[in-house]
């Protein structure tokens, strides 16, 4: 009860300082609080401009530090507001240099406008909250996440990640079942794929009509949705860029995970790594035979690459590669049991340095240096794939599904339970499902 008080004594703080900030909406000749991409307001359709709103209300509400489960809330009520007035109000009239043949048919809307009237909407909820602010219900399972991520030695940053312990709140759910999700973007000749997959796919995920039923089937085909949708953007906008995916949706005491290329997930019980897929990479047997039935071919230049170009064989977007490169995810559900330590997510700028086993020894190493403490603990690893000759973007996502300081008690209580000297992570367990889409 004191953790609701002082949570909704931080919301009502927050609600206080904004309102004091913005006494009233922008005008039409002011600027915005925030910066779309790209520094116009964009040209959405009517299927993408929802999520794109949210994301910039949730960069908006996150650099002003609202506390997640409020920013979450907010975004869902001022979207839904937003969703009551009628879009095609935002209609955009084709621009100069737009081809009079292109045949997409879904009307681009003003961004600028629909951004001003969504901040409208925000603030209005605001003031509405300030007064009578609802309940803000935390999730009942256990849940610290730490996030770290580096450009390395690339020129340009083209990883994503999203950490969503708040889904409920951002779509609206009401049920009393515990979800969060979580995943990691790593893009490839560009960032816009990696960029709208990290927008999009949850989004896609808490609109799909099976998300209560199946939540491993709405996960898995909502990466084939977010590749049509960004290929129907690629199209328009003449985009090349593609990115692998993987991504893990907790629902009450199951675990779904999906995933597209050879960014990976994991999992650590009781200290010792539990492998729960295998990535989508060109030499893969299955993944060969596939691209060469479809015409295509896969050949080693430093390392296997399909038609001499890319080093995976599935990802969103990439266009001009499609269909050899496919955005067909695969997908499995894992029971949670309670003994879970954590799930870690990674792009292969990771998983090409770090073997499994050996993030058990460096986490745990790390816990035993702070005493428990695990909110640094990607820094960590992402700082040994540097360490172990990793030049490539890195991205490291640990949620933790126990207390750091209970998974450090339990392997000095019994070193056997982690030891250091396995060389190879244990098979899947507790498998329940797993499809392969070609």
């Amino acid at each position: 009860m004191a953790c609701l008080e002082a949570a909704a004594a931080a919301a009502r703080a927050f609600l206080g300082g904004l309102l004091r900030d913005f006494p009233r909406p922008p005008g039409p000749e002011e600027a915005l609080p925030w910066s779309p991409p790209g520094g116009r307001g964009g040209r959405p359709s009517p299927a993408e401009a929802p999520a794109e709103l949210a994301e910039l209300a949730r960069s908006f509400l996150g650099g002003r530090n609202a506390p997640p489960l409020l920013a979450a809330s907010l975004i869902h009520a001022a979207i839904c507001d937003l969703l009551q007035t009628d879009l095609n109000d935002f209609k955009k009239q084709k621009v100069e240099g737009e081809e009079a043949g292109d045949h997409d048919t879904s009307p681009s809307l003003d961004g600028e406008l629909l951004q001003r009237c969504f901040f409208n909407k925000l603030w209005e909820v605001c003031c509405k909250w300030q007064n009578q602010l609802p309940p803000l219900k935390p999730l009942q399972r256990y849940l610290q996440v730490s996030i770290h991520a580096t450009r390395n030695t690339r020129r340009k940053m083209e990883d994503r990640h999203v950490s969503l312990p708040e889904f409920n709140q951002l779509f609206g759910m009401m049920d009393d079942v515990d979800r969060a999700f979580f995943a990691v973007f790593d893009g490839h000749g560009g960032i816009d794929a990696a960029n709208y997959a990290a927008t999009h796919l949850h989004v896609n995920v808490a609109h799909h009509k099976e998300i209560l039923k199946n939540p491993e089937e709405a996960l898995r085909d909502s990466f084939q949705k977010t590749d049509d949708m960004f290929l129907a953007k690629a199209k328009r906008e003449k985009l090349r860029s593609g990115s692998t995916g993987v991504s893990a949706l907790i629902v009450g005491n199951k675990l779904h995970i999906a995933w597209l290329g050879d960014s990976q997930v994991m999992l650590v019980q009781r200290g010792k790594a539990i492998t729960l897929m295998e990535p989508h990479k060109p030499e893969r047997e299955d993944e060969k035979q596939r691209i060469e039935a479809l015409g295509g071919c896969v050949t080693y230049m430093d390392c296997w690459r399909v038609n001499g170009t890319l080093a995976v064989s599935r990802a969103i977007g990439d266009l001009f590669q499609k269909p050899y490169i496919s955005g067909c995810a695969d997908s499995a559900s894992f029971d949670l049991t309670g003994a879970e330590d954590y799930v870690l997510l990674a792009c292969d700028g990771f998983f090409d340095a770090i073997r499994p086993f050996e993030v058990v020894d460096l986490v745990l190493e790390h816990l035993i240096q702070n005493k428990g403490d695990g909110l640094k603990a990607a820094e960590r690893l992402v700082a040994a794939a540097k360490e172990s000759g990793s030049t490539d973007n890195i991205t490291v996502l640990v949620a933790f599904l126990r207390e750091p300081r209970a998974v450090l008690a339990d392997c000095l209580e019994d070193p056997k339970s982690c030891p250091a000297d396995d060389c190879a992570a244990e098979p899947v367990f507790s498998f329940v499902r797993s499809e392969t889409n070609n």
